[in-house]
Order: C-alpha cells, then structure tokens, then sequence
C-alpha cells in the first residue's frame, strides 16, 4: 500500500496546479485557483464532492460550511471524525472553486481537473472501502453506468452500490425541495449509510 512520503510529490504537483488559472480569471469571482483536497494512504472513508465553494476557498477546509454540517449529521459523525484525515479523505471532482456565472451561480467543476489527476489520486488510496458519491457528477465518473445519468435514480438504486459506494445528493439548502419530494432517502438511506460509516471508523487500522 502506497506511503504518505510516496504520494508528497503528487500532492505538492495539485497543490501548485494552475491549468484553470485563465478559466477562472474569466468568471465573476477572477479568483487564482486554490486546491482543497485532502487524502491520506490511510483513509478508509473518501467523500467524493463536486468542488469547493467559496466558503471552502476562501477557509481551505472542505465542508466547513452549512452543507458540511448537513453532510456529517447525514453520516452520523461528528466534526473531529470528519477531518480525521487518517481516516476520511475529501476527493472533489474538481480541487478548486469553479467560480460563478453572470447569474451569481456556481459553475460547473471543470473536467479536466479529475481527467489530470483523479486516476492518479485514487491508486493511492488503495484502503478506501466506502465511497460518499455526493452530486451527479461524482456519480457519473465513479459508477460509470447508465443509470448514473440521473441522480435521483442513482440514489433511488443506492443498494447496487452499497456499502462500496453511496450516491447522495449534495447536501446544499438548495436540495431542501428534493429532500421534501423524496422522503425515502431520510429513512431508508441515511440510517445504512450512518450505520456502516460508524463501523467503518470504529474499526481499527
């Protein structure tokens, strides 16, 4: 299994990425890119999120924010087992904040940040035994299924996937309508998630 002095030289190569830098220059925000993203050889738990907000820009701490409280309560640990990073990493399908549109919207992650270095990340993470897939983009490159093209049946059929992986919608207020509409994920998905994440991070190295 890959050691954290083995993945450094990676890590250092991401943390100084700059193949977006024009990209975001252009949106509304003209931010520089700044990659969160953390992954230990260690973890046994890799939440896989859409990219950082500028809450998480700004803090470089991923889901230090309103959608991070929602996401722990969703698998039942609190803040210090979340940013345990021996045990949790915290992968986004793009490492750095995409920016927004004219609209005041967040952008889409570009594609060419997981194309570059997702591939390479993950032969790291050869401990991970259980995978959040939060939003329909870390659906799509994950499971690479058809019937990852829409997220409320990806998550509907969270049992094809489980425990290996868990499709979720992402955690923002902006679900709240979706969380309403289905209220099967509540009850039937959420207490398999925090019971296996629970004996996930109980179990010892």
């Amino acid at each position: 299994m890959p050691n954290e002095n083995q993945m450094a030289p990676l890590q250092e190569r991401i943390g100084s990425c700059r193949l977006c830098a024009d990209r975001f220059a252009g949106t509304m925000t003209r931010h520089q890119p700044r990659p969160v993203f953390w992954c230990n050889p260690s973890a046994v738990l890799l939440v896989a999120g859409q990219a950082p907000g500028i809450r998480v820009h700004e803090s470089g701490i991923p889901f230090l924010d309103a959608s991070g409280d929602r996401l722990r309560d969703w698998m039942g640990i609190t803040k210090e087992e979340f940013y345990d990073r021996s045990r949790v990493a915290i992968l986004p399908m793009a490492f750095c904040f995409p920016g927004y549109d004219r609209k005041g919207a967040d952008l889409p992650p570009p594609v060419i940040c997981a194309r570059t270095w997702r591939r390479d990340v993950l032969c790291h993470l050869a401990g991970i035994r259980t995978t959040l897939l939060i939003g329909l983009h870390a659906q799509k490159w994950h499971l690479e299924k058809p019937s990852a093209a829409n997220l409320t049946g990806t998550v509907r059929a969270w049992k094809e996937f489980a425990p290996a992986c868990y499709p979720l919608p992402h955690p923002s207020w902006r679900n709240n309508g979706w969380l309403k509409r289905n209220p099967w994920f509540e009850e039937q998905v959420l207490p398999d998630l925090r019971s296996t994440v629970r004996e996930l991070l109980d179990s010892p190295n």
